[in-house]
């Protein structure tokens, strides 16, 4: 009898795609030194996001729950409890969440952001940090989002108004730095653009601002569009929706 070799790996080859495209969160030689990354150089970027965040958030006194979709490691969904949200995490990566079981005391869910396994209003809010730029149907994800929260959607956002975005497209071109070959990266102007044809009919307010600048720079947050990186918030107001 001839015994079939079948690959011994978490995520057979050809399943370590999403949207019709290979993603460095189903490869474990990136999803395993993810943390790692976080602990490393990209320590100081955490601080200052973690800060921009809780600014949009914490102004919307009515987020007691949240959803956070593309938790990954679930490294911003802990802190999200750390700060007295009471957080739950989702993502499509079972390579992540393999790890944020072990990481994070709350609930997880295995699902694709396109499609919320979630009634309506289950959570205060939404958000997704540095996630959202995967998504091939970002209209599609942000009904969702509204859908899904009650009163707004927090957006962590990797800048498209930066020269880091340059150095990462020329690293590309030489074989490194894969984990961007599939975003589209935002500017605040182009993501609000999305956000009025996603909640056209709303009644909702947008708040943004920037950080990501470099260490020598006098300023490390601004409301000018440029930056690494900028925290984005989507205030629902139509209470009617509820």
């Amino acid at each position: 009898m001839q015994v079939e070799k079948r690959e011994a790996g978490l995520i057979p080859q050809h399943y370590r795609n999403w949207q019709g495209r290979p993603e460095w969160f189903f490869n474990r030689e990136h999803t395993d030194t993810y943390e790692q990354w976080y602990e490393g150089r990209y320590k100081r970027a955490e601080v200052w996001q973690k800060k921009v965040m809780e600014q949009l958030v914490s102004k919307d006194k009515r987020v007691k729950t949240l959803l956070e979709f593309g938790c990954g490691t679930t490294r911003f969904t802990r802190w999200w409890k750390e700060i007295g949200i009471e957080a739950t995490g989702g993502d499509l990566s079972p390579l992540m969440l393999g790890q944020a079981i072990h990481l994070f005391d709350g609930d997880l869910v295995l699902a694709d952001s396109h499609h919320m396994p979630f009634k309506d209003h289950s959570f205060d809010t939404l958000a997704f940090i540095t996630t959202f730029e995967y998504y091939k149907d970002p209209v599609k994800v942000i009904r969702e989002a509204a859908r899904v929260a009650k009163h707004g959607i927090a957006m962590g956002m990797m800048n498209r108004n930066s020269t880091k975005v340059v150095r990462r497209r020329v690293q590309e071109l030489f074989g490194a730095n894969p984990f961007y070959l599939t975003a589209t990266f935002y500017s605040p102007a182009k993501l609000t653009a999305i956000i009025d044809e996603a909640l056209k009919g709303r009644n909702y307010s947008i708040e943004w601002t920037c950080t990501g600048l470099p260490k020598w720079f006098p300023v490390q947050q601004w409301s000018l569009p440029l930056g690494d990186f900028f925290g984005l918030y989507i205030k629902l107001e139509d209470e009617q929706h509820l």
